[in-house]
C-alpha cells in the first residue's frame, strides 16, 4: 500500500533543507539525553557532598553496617547509583517528556522519592545507621538542583527548537478543521518539539487554498503515508482527529516496522496526562479520566507547603521589605501597603496586601481607564498605566510588589500557586465555566504568569487558569514556583 522509498519525492516535503542537514540533526535526542544524564549526576554529587559537609564538616563521617565500617564517601557512591537508577526507571529522560510540559519534572520528583524510599528500606533491613540529618538534607537539596538542571537544559532546548532545530518532522492527518487547530497549537508552542512538515487532509477540503496556517506545507495523500514514514527525515505522524477507528488501525498497520511515532491528539482538552489511564476491556480501548479533587490529603499537603514557603520568604526577605517600604514612602509620602478586597476561594471576599505601586487616587480613576480600553474589566491591564508611580514601575517589573501577599498565604486566604485573585467587577463578568477558577485558593503565581504574563489575551489567560484548576498537583506547584523565579529574572510581559 502507498509509495515506496524509491518512488517517494523527498524534496516534496522538505524543499528547503538538504537531506544531509536533517540527518546531522537526527541524533539530537541521544546527545540531549546524555547531557542531562551528566547534569543529573553532577547535581546529585553536589547534593550529597553538601549534606555530608553540613553534617560532619571537614572530618570524615562513618557508617556502621553490622560489624563493618564504611566512610560516607562510599555511602554517597551507593546512594548516587540508586538515585541515578531511580531516575532512569521512572523514565525521566524519555523523549516523550523532555523539553515541554510538567511530566518531566514530575518524574524527577518520583525518581527522587523512589531513590530515598529504597535507601530507607535498605537502611532498615540491613541495620545501616545512616545519619537522619544527612538523609533529610540530601533529598531536598538534590531535588532542587535536579529540577534546576533540567530547567536550564529545557531553556536551551526551547531556544534551539524555536529556531527550527532539534524538532521532530511531523505529518498531520485528519479533517481540515482538526488539522488547522493542531497546526495552530504546534506553532504557538514550538518548544513541544514537533514541527509540521506536511498535511494529509481526510474528507472534504473546502476551505481557502491560501489559509496562512497551511502555507508552505505540502499536501500528501493518505495512501502515501506508508512510503513517507520510511523516509529518515520524518519522525512522527500525528492524527489530529476526524477519522474513524478503523482508519486509525489501518494507518497503524501501514506504519509498522517504521521508526516514526504515531500520535493521536486527545479530544480531552486541558486534561493533564496523569489524569488519563488507558484500560482495554474485552478488546475495547477505554481512556479513564480522573475527575479533579479539591479536598483531601493533597490539599492538606498544599497548605503545609504554603505555610513553610511563606514563612521562609517573609523571614529571608525582611530587609528587602524594609528597603521597599522606605522607597515608597520617600517617593510620594503615601501609604506603603495597598489593601484591596478580592474574591477568593468559593467566591468569598478577602483583603489582599501589596506594596503600593500606583497613585493614591488610582481606584477612583480606574472606571475611566476601563472605558477607554473598551469597557472590559476582566483581567484589566494597561501597558502604560498613568497611575503607576516611579518606584511602582520598578516594583512591578520584578514582581516585588507582590511580596506582602506571602502574609496572605500564611493567613490562609491565598496559596503560593493558583489563579490570580480578582476584584468583584471582574468576577461579575465571568461566563459560567470561568467560575471554576474559584474552586481553589487564589495564588501569588500561576500557570499564566509563567506563560506570558500580561502579554496573553484574556481567553488564553482564562484557559491557563482553568487548566491549572483541573490538573493541579504538588509537584506541578513546585515546578511553577521554579518557573516563576525564572520569569521574575526575565520580566517579559510584566506591567
Amino acid at each position: 500500500m502507498g509509495t515506496t522509498d524509491e518512488t517517494l519525492p523527498a524534496r516534496r516535503i522538505w524543499p528547503d533543507e538538504p537531506l544531509r542537514t536533517r540527518r546531522a540533526n537526527a541524533p539530537w535526542y541521544e546527545k540531549y539525553r546524555f547531557a542531562i544524564f551528566v547534569t543529573d549526576l553532577a547535581m546529585i554529587v553536589v547534593a550529597l557532598l553538601t549534606a555530608q559537609y553540613t553534617k560532619f564538616g571537614a572530618s570524615e563521617g562513618v557508617v556502621t553496617v553490622g560489624p563493618q565500617v564504611f566512610s560516607y564517601e562510599a555511602v554517597g557512591v551507593a546512594v548516587e547509583l540508586i538515585w541515578v537508577f531511580s531516575l532512569t526507571v521512572t523514565e525521566s529522560r524519555s523523549k516523550r517528556v523532555v523539553g515541554s510540559g510538567l511530566e518531566e519534572y514530575r518524574r524527577v520528583l518520583n525518581g527522587t522519592l523512589l531513590a530515598f524510599g529504597i535507601v530507607a528500606i535498605a537502611s532498615y533491613l540491613f541495620k545501616i545507621e545512616l545519619s537522619r540529618f544527612y538523609f533529610v538534607t540530601a533529598m531536598p537539596i538534590g531535588l532542587v538542583l535536579l529540577l534546576l538542571g533540567r530547567m536550564l537544559w529545557r531553556m536551551y532546548l526551547s531556544s534551539v527548537r524555536r529556531n527550527g532545530r532539534a524538532a521532530t518532522g511531523t505529518v498531520l492527518v485528519g479533517e481540515r478543521d482538526e488539522v488547522l487547530t493542531a497546526l495552530k497549537d504546534m506553532r504557538r508552542q514550538p518548544q513541544s518539539g514537533y514541527k509540521p512538515v506536511a498535511v494529509a487532509i481526510v474528507g472534504p477540503d473546502s476551505g481557502p487554498e491560501n489559509d496562512p496556517l497551511l502555507q508552505g506545507l505540502p499536501r500528501v495523500e493518505r495512501d502515501e503515508l506508508a512510503g513517507i514514514a520510511r523516509d529518515p527525515r520524518l519522525g512522527a505522524v500525528m492524527i489530529a482527529g476526524g477519522i474513524s477507528r478503523r482508519e486509525v488501525r489501518d494507518l497503524a498497520w501501514d506504519l509498522e516496522n517504521s521508526s516514526v511515532e504515531l500520535i493521536l491528539v486527545s479530544r480531552l482538552t486541558d486534561v493533564a496526562g496523569p489524569r488519563m489511564h488507558v484500560s482495554p476491556v474485552d478488546g475495547l480501548p477505554m481512556v479513564h479520566v480522573d475527575l479533579p479533587q479539591y479536598t483531601g490529603f493533597n490539599f492538606v499537603a498544599k497548605r503545609s507547603m504554603d505555610i513553610l514557603f511563606a514563612a521562609a520568604v517573609l523571614v529571608a526577605l525582611a530587609p528587602v521589605f524594609a528597603l521597599v517600604a522606605l522607597a515608597i514612602k520617600l517617593d510620594d509620602r503615601g501609604p506603603v501597603i495597598f489593601r484591596q478586597e478580592r474574591i477568593g476561594q468559593y467566591g468569598k471576599p478577602f483583603t489582599i496586601h501589596k506594596f503600593r505601586t500606583m497613585a493614591i487616587d488610582a481606584e477612583a480613576r480606574i472606571a475611566d481607564l476601563i472605558a477607554k480600553q473598551g469597557g472590559t474589566a476582566l483581567l484589566f491591564k494597561m501597558k502604560n498605566d498613568p497611575r503607576i508611580t516611579r518606584v511602582g514601575h520598578f516594583l512591578r517589573k520584578y514582581s516585588i510588589d507582590e511580596l506582602p501577599q506571602f502574609w496572605d498565604v500564611l493567613m490562609g486566604t491565598m496559596s503560593v500557586v493558583g489563579p490570580r485573585p480578582q476584584v468583584l467587577r471582574e468576577v461579575e463578568q465571568y461566563e459560567q465555566h470561568v467560575h471554576r477558577r474559584l474552586l481553589t485558593k487564589p495564588g501569588i503565581t500561576g500557570l499564566w504568569q509563567v506563560s506570558g504574563r500580561s502579554e496573553l489575551s484574556i481567553e488564553e489567560s482564562v484557559r491557563l487558569d482553568l487548566r491549572y484548576v483541573e490538573n493541579w498537583s504538588i509537584s506541578g506547584d513546585i515546578v511553577l514556583i521554579l518557573k516563576t523565579i525564572r520569569a521574575v529574572l526575565r520580566p517579559d510581559g510584566a506591567y
